[in-house]
């Protein structure tokens, strides 16, 4: 066995495949968007084809690109949007519905009824969440309800549901294995995540048979076989986790304390509490980082729905930039003088407001203000977004997130301008690494660590290398003004003032 490691990350709007060698190098890659359907306001579907699709495309085309053979790959590691969530049969493989997407609203009222029924402290002390339509609980219980004779074939036996992940799996083993790791179970809601399994009392009264649910392995595992028909050769599936967890593997933060930032469609921050479940006060999630070799170790995650969206925006919406890359040189032009806010809340606000009904808006505008002022306020809202998740985190864990440093990855880094101004807001450094596919090297490390044919969490850490390291530099009571305008801005934009 050569000891090449294939990582499959099905992303949000594409899905990638990177090829890494025995020294973690990347060898090949490819890479394929698909189509996002918005059948209603609020509402967002992936088709499982098309997801199917572009994953065997690609990982096809890095196999090619790099000019190797499957039979030289000794594992593949998976990682995903984490929340999205199918239900299909489990004879032909045939998916009911399309996905529902994350990024999806379309449960606002069944979590509205629940939290009525005051069921979310008995939901946030079995699973670390807060009820709200971003998890896949509420979907899948939508599913059962709203297709029709599902719940019944679902009852019967018939039909298997599961986050991506699962769904892939299930597909490259030729339906064989029916599962998923401890990391995606842990987004359900549904997952008690201090016992490390479904939680009977929620299914019940999200009225989910759990006959419908995969089995739950560690992060770093035996997942099963791809058929010798998808790439050519059988291939071992060893690793899989979320793509959030993913990258904090990829960003090496194996011990308690450290913290990572993932900016790509949304925004993820991953506080690494170790054996610790640190219960949050402040509408931060508790959730598992990994399971690796049956042990469990915990974080705490911000999620911001919308960041590198935004910018997208920016570029299809307001058509005011061409290509995302753009909106630094352009934020860098704007008026200094005025002071222009967006709170991006396109599909409402994640932590730590968690409104799932408020909108977009915009403050500060005047007659002079333009592109530039957009383009700036767009990335300013990304830095405000995280400041607020960092101090959520710092009330919950006192001690433990005080000396942080940021370790950032995800599309948007690339941007000076953008991880600057972050580094300003957080007062704290932020660095970026060399190796900006932290989320593909996460999954890839979990399968290689696997297979023996990669190095140990210790070993790993020690190869991380630093790019930049980006120390704030602005003026503290200029920093202070700037992030009162913002919590004024969030404040009337909350859907309950």
């Amino acid at each position: 066995m050569a000891g090449y490691i294939l990582a499959i990350d099905q992303g949000t709007t594409s899905s990638r495949a990177i090829l890494f060698d025995r020294k973690m190098k990347v060898c090949g890659v490819g890479q394929q968007e698909f189509k996002q359907h918005f059948p209603k306001s609020g509402w967002v579907e992936h088709d499982p084809e098309d997801i199917w699709k572009s994953v065997l495309d690609t990982a096809r085309e890095a196999l090619r690109a790099a000019n190797v053979d499957a039979s030289d790959l000794s594992g593949i590691g998976i990682t995903n949007q984490r929340e999205t969530v199918l239900i299909w049969d489990r004879q032909t493989g045939k998916p009911i519905h399309k996905a529902i997407v994350w990024q999806d609203r379309r449960t606002s009222q069944l979590c509205d009824r629940l939290k009525e029924q005051g069921h979310e402290p008995l939901f946030s002390e079995r699973t670390g969440l807060v009820i709200d339509p971003y998890f896949s609980g509420t979907k899948i219980a939508w599913l059962l309800d709203n297709v029709e004779g599902a719940r019944q074939r679902a009852e019967n036996g018939e039909l298997l549901a599961g986050t991506i992940d699962t769904f892939l799996i299930w597909r490259l083993t030729g339906g064989k294995r029916h599962v998923t790791d401890a990391t995606n179970a842990s987004r359900t809601l549904i997952y008690n995540i201090e016992r490390n399994e479904w939680d009977e009392e929620l299914l019940q009264i999200l009225d989910i048979p759990k006959a419908l649910l995969p089995q739950v392995l560690d992060s770093a595992d035996e997942f099963g076989t791809a058929l010798a028909e998808h790439l050519g050769a059988e291939v071992p599936v060893l690793g899989v986790a979320g793509d959030q967890q993913a990258a904090t593997i990829g960003q090496a933060c194996f011990k308690p304390g450290m913290l990572k930032s993932t900016y790509g469609t949304g925004c993820f921050a991953v506080l690494n509490t170790g054996e610790t479940l640190v219960r949050s006060k402040n509408r931060i999630l508790s959730t598992i980082a990994y399971r690796l070799d049956g042990k469990t170790t915990y974080a705490l995650e911000g999620s911001i729905f919308v960041a590198g969206a935004a910018v997208q925006w920016l570029r299809d919406g307001l058509q005011i930039i061409e290509q995302a890359s753009d909106s630094g040189d352009l934020a860098e032009k704007a008026d200094p003088t005025q002071q222009v806010y967006l709170v991006p809340a396109f599909v409402g606000l994640g932590a730590p407001h968690w409104d799932p009904d408020a909108r977009g808006a915009i403050f500060g505008l005047t007659r002079n203000t333009g592109p530039a002022e957009f383009a700036r306020a767009t990335l300013e809202s990304i830095a405000y977004q995280t400041r607020d998740l960092l101090d959520a985190m710092r009330k919950d864990w006192p001690g433990g997130a005080d000396e942080t440093i940021l370790r950032v990855d995800g599309g948007m880094v690339a941007s000076d301008w953008t991880m600057q101004f972050l580094a300003d807001i957080l007062d704290a450094a932020v660095d970026r690494p060399t190796i900006l596919e932290t989320t593909a090297l996460g999954a890839a490390w979990l399968a290689g660590y696997k297979a023996g044919v990669w190095p140990s969490a210790e070993e790993f850490s020690a190869s991380w290398k630093l790019d930049r390291q980006f120390e704030p530099a602005m003026d503290a009571e200029i920093r202070d003004a700037k992030l009162a305008g913002w919590h004024d801005a969030v404040r009337r934009t909350l859907s309950n003032t």
